[in-house]
């Protein structure tokens, strides 16, 4: 900081505590939104299981049934539904989520449908095959939003437009800890239970399993996309909470150093005023 007069010194400091105030308030402003985040994580789950117990009851239980979702064809074409946020101060939670499905696109015939303004910027820059624009604010996204893609993924995906389907989210683990991962959704894959002819306990289908089986398919798909949605939900407001709460703690300890700095400069004019009095008089 040599050369650098009190009056900089006291304008960087005044600087800092503007942005520290901002990412104060974006911090908690980012707890309150983690608080809700958490709760729709925790009440989108009890949907999901249930729907998830079903279809694994009836594919356990019908061996010998087959449906346009459990059969595996050559793939041609690659469907991702990729979940990012709308704005950056995260952290690396867009960038993480991005990076890794963007990897796994690679060498394959793809097609994108992003959930968010950052995803919709990214694969549009990469001249990425795009499904949709519509979803670019994941904010916003509801429920009705997210059985509207399930239902139309399953429609392309039974006419043979799309041959495997693909979600990338981010897993909220904790405040401190957010995954990046990817799902497949479609087809799906049989459990290999161990037990042959498995038989599904007083459980009755009307009017038959195959075809609860086909109807089923599209609600656990946007169970499956609505809880992704949720946990990355979540996730972000977890990593920009902490990343605000580190931009905070730097404010502070470049106040603390300027301030330090500035009272060391103004001793030093003080210093040199008396010295030029002294050998003044």
């Amino acid at each position: 900081m040599a050369g650098v007069s009190t009056k900089e010194i006291k304008n960087r400091i005044k600087s800092m505590e503007s942005t520290r105030q901002i990412t104060k308030a974006m911090e908690m402003v980012a707890s309150s939104k983690l608080r809700r985040a958490q709760a729709q994580v925790l009440n989108s789950r009890p949907y999901f299981e249930i729907l998830y117990s079903t279809i694994n009851d009836i594919v356990d239980s019908n061996r010998d049934f087959s449906s346009v979702y459990l059969t595996k064809r050559p793939v041609k074409k690659t469907a991702f539904v990729v979940i990012a946020g709308d704005r950056g101060l995260a952290g690396g939670y867009n960038s993480n989520i991005l990076k890794l499905c963007h990897s796994q696109m690679e060498g394959k015939d793809c097609v994108v449908l992003p959930v968010g303004k950052k995803a919709v910027d990214f694969f549009r820059t990469r001249k990425m095959e795009l499904m949709t624009e519509t979803y670019n604010e994941a904010e916003d996204i509801t429920i009705g939003d997210c059985f509207s893609i399930a239902k139309s993924l399953c429609k392309q995906y039974k006419a043979g437009q799309i041959d495997e389907i693909f979600i990338g989210y981010t897993n909220f683990v904790s405040v401190l800890s957010q995954t990046p991962a990817t799902l497949r959704l479609l087809p799906l894959l049989r459990q290999d239970t161990g037990r042959e002819g498995a038989v599904s306990q007083d459980m009755v289908y009307e009017p038959d399993s195959v075809e609860v089986f086909d109807a089923i398919i599209p609600e656990y798909l946007g169970g499956v996309i609505y809880g992704a949605l949720c946990e990355s939900r979540a996730a972000e407001q977890a990593a920009r909470r902490t990343a605000m709460d580190s931009a905070t703690k730097n404010a502070d300890d470049m106040i603390a150093d300027l301030s330090l700095k500035f009272n060391r400069a103004r001793q030093a004019a003080i210093t040199q005023e008396i010295t030029e009095i002294v050998a003044g008089s």
